[in-house]
Parts: C-alpha cells; structure tokens; sequence
C-alpha cells in the first residue's frame, strides 16, 4: 500500500500572523523584518501582497522598501509566532499522531493509517478548513507518496491550496521543474549541477550515478534518489524528537570586526550559547565549526575534531578562536560582519564511555564550574554572570544574549 503523506505549510506565517493579530494591517502590504540599528535588517516574512510587489525574503529592508515604498515594517513577534505554530499542530495531533514539525510553521503527517489514497486530498482540505476556521491563517499542502514531494507540492500552489503528485502523475508534474525545486538541492549543489547540464528533477533523475558520485560524493545519490521518488523517510511520531545533529550560532555584529580582539570576544559569547543549549539537551560534542563571512558576503569554514567530546564554553572557544587564527589574517583579508559557532558529532552525556586519564581532572572541574553558572542564570537570568572578555565594548548588539537566543530551531 502506497504512504499517503501531507506537508502542510502555514501560508508567510510570520506576517499573517502579524496581520491576524493587528486587523490594520490587512489589506497592506507587509513585512516583518530584523532590526536595522543591529545589521539584522532583513526581511523575514512578507505577505502576499508585499511578495507581488517583489520584496523576497532575506533581502536588506532599503531593497524592499524601493520595490514597495508603501511597504509597512514590523518588527518579529516570535512568543506568538511559537504560540500559533503550537496551535497548528494540536490540530494536525487531531488527525494523526505522527506529525514531524519542518520549522515553525512546515511539518509533515503520515495519514497511511487514518485514510487511503484517494482520501488523502479530502482530508487535507478538512485540515485547510479546520486552520482556517480555528485559527484564521491558511496554509497550502502537498500530498504524495512521500515526504520530498508532499513539500514540493506544498510550494507549488500558494496561499491556501492542494497540490496531489502521485506516483502516477509525479513525472509529468515534478521532471520540468527546476533541480533546485528539489528538497536537500541547495545552492552549491544546484551551481554543481548546471555545471553537469543537469538543469531540472528529470534531467537529475536520468543522471549518471557514477559522475553524481565524483562532483557530489555521497549526497549525489541522494538527491537523484528523491528526484526518482524513491524517499522513504519515516515521519516521525509526535513526541519524538528526532536526534540533533548538530548545535550552532552565528550573529551579525552591528559593526565589522577587523581583527582577532573583536572576534574573539564575539566567539566566546557564542560560545556560551552553544555550550549552554548543549548541556540542556543533555549533549557533547566532538567536532567544533568556526563560519566566518565577510564584508563582501563572501565566507570560510573551518573545523577540528577534539581530543575528548566536550559541553563547555571555554573549550568551545579556545578551539574556535584556534581555527579563526588559522583561517582569518587581519592584515590582508576583509573585515568579518558574520561569525557562526556550529558543533556537530554530538553524543548524550549518558552514553560516553572513554578511557580516563591523569588529565581529566580539569574538564571534569570546568563542567561543573559551568553546570553551576547555569543554574544561577536559570533562577536569577542568562545575564546574571557575564565573562570578563565581554564586559568590555564589543562589536554585538546590546541585546544579543538573552533566552530567546537558546531557543532550538530545526531549520
């Protein structure tokens, strides 16, 4: 029996919701965007009628509001945005309990069980209705056979549609579009392709494995296995989170850093964050990641793998700043706007098992230096205890570590 899959996908969620909770706004064109005193003024969502007027989203406000000078700015509201997301998916609960969340506001539903393949485009439009009514948004959804064109589907028809690719239809409806319409085709890889004149899904379907393999290694196969319609991902059941693969932060600083002082003093607060979230998902890790990006919006990467997996901040940073030293000279690269701290290799506190050494001593002591930090900020806030490196003035936003920050985001 074939799966029947929806990806439902709450139509420019952040301004909708933005326009459902401010009736003013309605009718406007909107966008809800960072801010532009911190060098995080970009848009972030926009409604339909801002999207006809050509502002896209990650774009500079300036660039928007030129294409659309009646555009209306606001700033995110991300408490209601959870709020509504959380609400969305209580009524997705309704209809399956394996509903696997994409985001705040994209998740996919496994209705194999609850209806069959003719129903499925019935019980998507129940589930339209249903968001409509309750919570006033729309959403668009895709059914299919499985998780990679169910979200196609979802993106070909917006706002507030059904779009079935079957197993019968899916070429004549999926093979002309463009490679990176395709879910795991980003950029780099799209650019890979084209090099390959492998311009749409068919072509990438039709690809040779073999020259996949050496331009792209093991995702080559991948991605020509989706265009195949071959996924046969699981959707997760609600409640199971699915494993973090990786833990990071980045910021825009509100001035360039142009050299090793200012950034190291970004690294550390960054730091701090990642080190944070991962002893709350109860997490360490193995591999340490340093994104740099420059003023000209170009960027290198750079990572190691630790001698022991770690959860503390201090080590997170030494080895971060180690690996910016090593890829970052002052004296002849551009400033840096841009600094992600990423870990990856993660493994549960739990399940560590590793030979002991006359050295261990010192990191057990700093994990319990900052276990301890981290239960006077849970009861007294994050800024209560603060590292000397950041007291001084720094090339951040005033605002930048606060609770928000430690929210886990899949995307």
């Amino acid at each position: 029996m074939d799966r029947v899959i929806l990806h439902c996908d709450l139509n420019n969620f952040y301004a909708s919701v933005e326009c459902l909770l401010n009736p003013s706004l309605v009718g406007k064109c909107v966008a809800v965007c960072g801010n532009a005193e911190d060098r995080h003024g970009i848009v972030l969502a926009k409604n339909t009628l801002a999207k006809n007027m050509g502002v896209v989203t990650g774009e500079a406000i300036w660039e928007s509001q030129l294409k659309c000078p009646d555009l209306v700015v606001v700033p995110p509201n991300f408490e209601q945005y959870i709020g509504y997301s959380q609400m969305a998916r209580n009524i997705y609960n309704n209809y399956t309990n394996q509903v696997e969340g994409f985001g705040m506001d994209e998740c996919w539903l496994d209705l194999t069980n609850i209806c069959s393949n003719k129903n499925g485009e019935a019980t998507a439009n129940a589930i339209r209705a249903d968001i409509k009514q309750q919570l006033g948004l729309t959403i668009s959804v895709g059914v299919s056979f499985n998780k990679v064109f169910a979200k196609l589907g979802s993106d070909l028809k917006k706002p507030d549609a059904t779009t079935v690719i079957s197993k019968e239809n899916f070429k004549q409806i999926v093979y002309p579009l463009p490679v990176e319409s395709l879910l795991m085709v980003g950029p780099k890889t799209t650019q890979t392709l084209h090099k390959l004149n492998i311009f749409t899904v068919g072509e990438l379907a039709l690809s040779n494995d073999n020259l996949l393999a050496e331009y792209l290694d093991s995702n080559g196969a991948k991605i020509k296995k989706y265009a195949c319609g071959l996924d046969d991902d699981p959707v997760s059941i609600n409640g199971l989170e699915s494993a973090i693969k990786s833990v990071g932060h980045g910021t825009t600083t509100k001035i360039d850093m142009s050299n090793l002082t200012m950034a190291k003093q970004t690294i550390y607060a960054l730091s701090e964050l990642v080190a944070t979230r991962l002893r709350r998902y109860k997490l360490k890790a193995n591999v340490v990641q340093i994104n740099i990006r420059f003023n000209d919006l170009s960027h290198r990467v750079h990572q190691t793998t630790l001698s022991s997996p770690t959860y503390t901040a201090g080590l997170i940073a030494e080895t971060a700043y180690k690996l910016l030293k090593y890829i970052y000279n002052p004296n002849v690269d551009l400033a840096m706007r841009t600094i992600t701290i990423s870990t990856s290799k993660l493994i549960c506190v739990n399940e560590i098992k590793q030979q002991l050494s006359i050295y261990d001593e010192l990191p057990s002591k700093y994990e319990k230096i900052e276990e301890t930090v981290d239960k006077i900020r849970t009861k007294y806030g994050y800024n209560t205890l603060t590292r000397a490196i950041l007291l001084e003035e720094t090339a951040m936003t005033d605002k930048y570590c606060s609770e928000e920050d430690l929210l886990p985001f899949k995307r």
